[in-house]
């Protein structure tokens, strides 16, 4: 199929992407909910370094399938490829109810949290500040993926590069101690079920590593750089997460860090160097990164759906292009309008669950798509091969199911809601296809 979207990305803007998409609010959150769950400083960077291997694994093999199959929707695209219509509805169906929506409003909620340290919001005020951000967003990605992507390029040069600053600032003029990395909380519970529990937020922290695939169709020569940026910007994350959070540990006991909201604002407090001004700092580091990370969720999931409708599993007008610009636009205002509604509606914790576990068994169908378009394509030509294949690739599977298996057992009324959802689009899907018009044979 060609693609009537320009190729506007080079690799260093399409790395940025991947990284700015990535990096939004978790990393400056999720580390006390790890430190809750487990107590334990060492399988706390443990339990960090199994979900940089398991977000490496996921891009080695993704970007197999990103040279081969260079097309607008990603992980949408080889779902299709694999396994056909319904499977890649479904995705496309939980991007529409659950994931896009919930990244989107999850992240800005957060902006507008942070806000909060400057200017005093009451929790509606936080609402429509997060809306409006998500708008405003919305509106320069469809102005151009250019003037989009310079602003992802900015703000990911800004964040990455405060983030190694704070790290850096911990361990040489912070004061803290490495006693903290080998004493646990008095509550540490260190269990199979513990760390799978602490991965969860942890992979919402890693996720977007697969997010330049969406946006593939616009990456100029694909076969070569969408697997280097892929690679080189996934493991540019695992690197400064695993670098932050052993600062945060540095400074930071485990025990005091599981009852500390923002962990990262008070590492910066603690540091004498930056005075009273610790925590203003790091707020405004958090603002840049989640608007960042919006930019980069709005610039990649429109495309899905853009990616949905070119295949007549959606209404024909969301594939419309605009000429002017030469964006998807009905697509991006549809995930706007999304983001807000969501928004509106929900909270942070809600937001965030409903993403990560909406979005995993996607990933893994994905995944399990090299074992069986190499079987199938064997004649296809692949500009880059998964590094360590099988072996790879399974390592991701068996996360993927340990995880998504054991939210459900331990939480199965409130993620059962999610999977219910998605489940719904079984029946949405048959009546699509007998009265919305057939995909092209």
């Amino acid at each position: 199929m060609d693609e009537r979207l320009p190729r506007h990305l080079g690799l260093w803007s399409a790395a940025a992407v991947l990284v700015g998409t990535t990096i939004g609010s978790g990393i400056f959150r999720v580390p006390r909910e790890v430190a809750a769950a487990l107590g334990d400083p060492q399988a706390m960077l443990l339990i960090w370094v199994v979900g940089g291997i398991v977000t490496l694994t996921g891009a080695l093999t993704i970007a197999e399938l990103a040279a081969a199959y260079p097309r607008s929707g990603g992980i949408f695209a080889y779902i299709l490829e694999a396994f056909g219509p319904l499977p890649a509805f479904l995705y496309g169906w939980a991007e529409l109810t659950v994931i896009r929506a919930a990244a989107i409003g999850g992240i800005s909620l957060v902006f507008a949290t942070y806000l909060g340290e400057f200017f005093p919001l009451t929790d509606q005020q936080e609402r429509l500040v997060a809306s409006g951000v998500i708008l405003v967003i919305a509106l320069l990605n469809y102005l151009g993926v250019g003037l989009a992507s310079l602003l992802m390029n900015v703000t990911t040069i800004l964040k990455y590069g405060a983030m190694l600053g704070l790290g850096l600032f911990a361990f040489t003029v912070g004061g803290g101690t490495t006693a903290n990395f080998v004493t646990p909380s008095p509550a540490a519970t260190v269990t199979l079920s513990t760390m799978l529990t602490a991965l969860v937020p942890i992979m919402w922290t890693y996720d977007g590593w697969s997010n330049l695939s969406f946006i593939g169709g616009e990456v100029k020569e694909p076969g070569r750089n969408l697997p280097k940026a892929l690679i080189l910007g996934t493991v540019a994350i695992v690197a400064i997460y695993l670098f932050v959070n052993a600062a945060y540990l540095y400074m930071i006991p485990a025990a005091e860090m599981a009852t500390i909201q923002r962990v990262a604002s008070e590492t910066a407090s603690r540091i004498a160097l930056f005075g009273g001004a610790g925590a203003a700092i790091i707020s405004g580091v958090v603002m840049i990164s989640c608007f960042g990370s919006v930019n980069g969720s709005v610039m990649t999931g429109p495309r899905i759906f853009f990616a949905m409708s070119e295949q007549k599993l959606i209404f024909p007008v969301i594939a419309r292009v605009s000429p002017r610009f030469q964006t998807p636009s009905v697509a991006i205002w549809l995930t706007a309008a999304l983001g807000v509604a969501y928004v509106m509606q929900n909270s942070f914790a809600e937001l965030a669950d409903r993403f990560v576990l909406g979005s995993w068994p996607f990933y893994a169908m994905a995944v399990a798509g090299v074992f069986v378009l190499r079987k199938r394509s064997p004649d296809v030509e692949r500009p880059y091969r998964t590094l360590g294949y099988p072996l790879t690739p399974a390592i991701f599977l068996l996360a993927s199911l340990g995880m998504v298996a054991n939210a459900l057992l331990s939480n199965p009324a409130q993620n059962g809601v999610t999977f219910g959802i998605i489940l719904v689009g079984v029946p949405v899907y048959f009546v699509w296809r007998r009265f919305g018009g057939k995909r092209d044979q």
